[in-house]
């Protein structure tokens, strides 16, 4: 029984081991992509208010001389 803790005790130093030098020569697996998106849906740009910085969707957003604001309130507020 022993024996087999010992046995696997080594294996799992050589796998760190091993697994380091992968990393280090930069042969470890590449980064994750995000996936590629389904036909058909679309991509909503977000913006964030110019006053206070709140991050909504550009359809949603009011759109002013100095950028685009959040609400009515906050483009008079810039004065856009």
């Amino acid at each position: 029984m022993k024996y087999l803790l010992v046995m696997g005790l080594v294996l799992v130093v050589f796998w760190i081991w091993r697994h380091n030098r992968e990393t280090e020569r930069g042969e470890a697996a590449p980064a994750r992509q995000p996936a590629p998106q389904k036909p058909g849906t679309a991509v909503t740009e977000i913006v964030a208010c110019e006053v206070c910085g709140v991050h909504l969707p550009k359809t949603e957003a009011l759109i002013g001389n100095k950028g685009v604001y959040c609400s009515d309130a906050h483009r008079r507020q810039a004065g856009g």
